[in-house]
């Protein structure tokens, strides 16, 4: 039983992978196809491109990650949380999608473990064992003030910006910005390769743990290897909801500050990445970015009713991904013993 749950966790933590390169590709191209940096075609390849690479190398913080989240029970019932939590992450994540929200990936898949974990203590069984004193600081504090920080950052970064840029005529300040709107995309799709990679990668590791068949202090080849694959597989199809929500529906942005908002998210996402080993969820950096600098403009068209539904949606990810992940636990309890 324990290696076909097993193989049961592998096929959904594929899936999840690739329903987030499938959500998360309008996250990194919207603002360049939106300011017509990139063609469509041409946005997606990009795209593709770096999500591949950022996600192959980001393998070397993997171990890091995992044994910062928490330690899971042996045998069954721990990959019965993970069986949970994801399954209950990606419906949830693919009802996100179809309505057209930018919401976390990431925040449903901490909230999808925790509600497992939570169910499994119901039952009487081991729960998720112990958690990381570190896990607050690591994982949870940066994933809420992220996109306060991005937010405020692409909010000031405008008025350097512009200012550098005051005696450029129109026509030549879009022309430049969107030449680095595209390379910005790029960097943006490279961090979020990085950023998800690690976490795919991580829930891997923890269950190749669980299941016995790894100690947890190396990562195997294939590990990053499904986790890059899958998350270009999904870029590749991505659908194009979220894109407009991002691109025309929540405020409006020129070449100059489209590309504030995908550099300073970039650089947020490799800090997080590389230097600090911080989950941080590449949608929420990349909306409140972008919602910082179309806000920093004479005539602000910002949609604040569609911005305070999607900031209801996010407080309301983990929630509903945790309760999602406790139920389906629970009706998997007999299997998990």
């Amino acid at each position: 039983m324990t290696a076909v749950i097993f193989g049961v966790v592998v096929l959904l933590t594929a899936v999840f992978a690739f329903l987030n390169g499938f959500r998360d590709v309008s996250t990194s191209i919207a603002l360049a196809v939106r300011t017509r940096a990139l063609t469509p075609s041409v946005a997606v390849l990009l795209a593709a491109l770096f999500n591949f690479v950022g996600a192959l190398i980001s393998s070397t913080a993997v171990v890091a990650i995992s044994h910062t989240w928490i330690d899971l029970p042996d045998g069954e019932s721990g990959l019965s949380i993970l069986v949970a939590a994801l399954a209950s992450a990606s419906a949830w994540g693919l009802l996100m999608w179809w309505r057209g929200i930018p919401a976390s990936s990431t925040h449903a898949l901490v909230g999808g473990l925790v509600g497992a974990g939570l169910a499994s203590l119901a039952v009487g069984g081991a729960g998720v064992g112990s958690v990381d004193q570190s896990l607050l600081v690591q994982v949870i504090l940066p994933l809420v003030l992220s996109p306060a920080v991005a937010y405020i950052g692409a909010y000031l970064l405008v008025f350097p910006t512009t200012w550098a840029a005051r005696y450029a005529q129109p026509s030549v300040i879009n022309q430049r910005f969107r030449r680095s709107q595209a390379i910005a995309a790029g960097a943006v799709a490279f961090g979020h390769g990085m950023q998800d990679g690690q976490r795919v990668g991580a829930v891997l590791l923890l269950a190749l743990v669980a299941a016995g068949y790894a100690d947890g202090e190396s990562i195997p080849l294939w590990v990053a290897l499904v986790s890059a694959l899958m998350i270009t597989a999904g870029t590749l199809f991505g659908g194009w909801r979220i894109s407009h929500t991002i691109g025309y529906k929540i405020t409006r942005v020129d070449p100059l500050r489209g590309s504030v908002a995908q550099t300073f998210s970039g650089v947020m996402l490799f800090l997080g990445a590389i230097a600090l080993q911080w989950p941080l969820s590449t949608t929420h950096t990349v909306t409140a970015a972008v919602l910082g600098a179309g806000e920093n403009q004479h005539f602000s068209v910002t949609n604040r009713k569609l911005v305070m539904q999607i900031l209801a949606l996010w407080v309301l990810t983990p929630a509903a991904a945790a309760a999602g992940a406790f139920v389906l636990a629970l009706a998997m309890s007999p299997l998990a013993g």
